[in-house]
């Protein structure tokens, strides 16, 4: 009996020293396994820089987080839409950048026509909404600009004049040498205004142009020079995109927004991969991780401190407009692309030697 009970005992120590050390194999393993999916992770991050023409560098939290996620480091070239574009067909469509990060939908539309752009096809696509990216997939949107007044209170009191409310208002004589417009030429932004008010206008808009041609002394390069020449006070009024960045503006100077009665203008705001790049697959790469998550293009919203990103993905959760969309223009965006040399032949021909300061 007693070697029996022996034997009964040796044996059960035998088993849980088996199965101690089975367990401590499958945890060695699964270890082992976690390692070796992190290299394979790790293998899979693409290499190399990613070259980002874009309106500004203050995106590079996003990028980093690109960077972090996917691999490549990103590089800013910054130009405004419209200058982009011209250097493309300047240089044979041959880009300097691999990613066209922002400006006005009407290059990026040019920009296809001219097959300056890559396709880009993934699922997340199927989520945004169709009046905001290509059909083929060749260009989409971040977001929108909407565009309004931002007017010196010191000034037009000064000169007691009163704000303007609408776009007709621009036209009044006594806003002669006060107001401020970028040239539509190189600034989407304003690019988008000038289309907006002419589908509104019809055959009228030409002449609300002149007229409004006579109240303008300049047209500057860039879509943030009126707001900033406005509020440096060298200006009364400046047609501007209108968002939580102007806020910044009222800390140093006595400045109002004004959304126009009749109506703001609203350009959306372009993402494409270059055709020809040097590393066209880290552009595409990059493209396919932003729209497919939404807590990337609320770090865009962050940074931009605007929440337009919401139109283009209705999905996303969290975010909200801060203007009411009934205050937009009715735009047939298929225009903005198909119409710009005409119009913009007309332009220069209207307001002569007023551009590039």
């Amino acid at each position: 009996m007693n070697k029996a009970k022996r034997f009964l005992a040796a044996l059960l120590v035998f088993v849980m020293a088996f199965a101690l050390a089975a367990c401590g194999s499958e945890k060695k393993e699964s270890v082992d396994e976690k390692q070796e999916e992190t290299k394979k992770e790790d293998s899979k991050k693409l290499e190399g820089t990613l070259k980002v023409m874009a309106t500004s560098e203050n995106y590079q939290p996003l990028f980093d987080k690109f960077a972090e996620e996917v691999g490549p480091k990103a590089e800013f070239i910054s130009m405004s839409s419209g200058e982009v574009l011209s250097k493309l067909k300047a240089e044979g469509g041959t880009p300097a950048a691999d990613l066209w990060f922002g400006g006005g939908i009407d290059a990026f539309m040019d920009a296809k026509a001219n097959q300056f752009l890559e396709k880009v096809d993934f699922d997340a696509a199927k989520d945004l909404t169709a009046d905001y990216k290509d059909s083929e997939n060749y260009w989409f949107s971040k977001g929108i600009t909407v565009v309004g007044f931002i007017v010196n209170n010191d000034i037009l009191k000064e000169k007691g004049l009163e704000a303007p409310k609408s776009w007709e208002d621009l036209t009044k004589p006594e806003y002669k040498g006060e107001i401020i417009m970028s040239n539509p030429a190189i600034s989407g932004t304003n690019y988008a205004v000038v289309n907006a008010l002419l589908q509104t206008k019809g055959d009228a808009g030409w002449d609300y142009f002149s007229k409004l041609n006579e109240n303008i002394t300049y047209y500057s390069k860039r879509g943030a020079d009126p707001s900033i020449k406005v509020a440096a006070g060298e200006v009364a009024i400046g047609i501007t995109y209108v968002d939580k960045t102007l806020d910044e503006l009222k800390e140093t100077a006595d400045v109002s927004i004004v959304y126009p009665e009749d109506g703001m203008p609203y350009v959306p705001e372009g993402v494409a991969a270059f055709a020809n790049a040097e590393n066209t697959e880290a552009a595409k790469a990059f493209i396919e991780w932003f729209f497919s998550n939404g807590e990337n293009m609320k770090l865009l919203a962050e940074i931009e401190q605007k929440n337009m990103c919401v139109l283009i993905n209705p999905k996303i959760e969290g975010l909200e407009l801060d203007f009411d969309q009934k205050q937009l223009m009715k735009e047939d965006l298929s225009l903005f692309g198909s119409e710009r040399e005409t119009i913009l032949e007309k332009w220069n021909a209207l307001i002569g030697d007023k551009s590039g300061e």
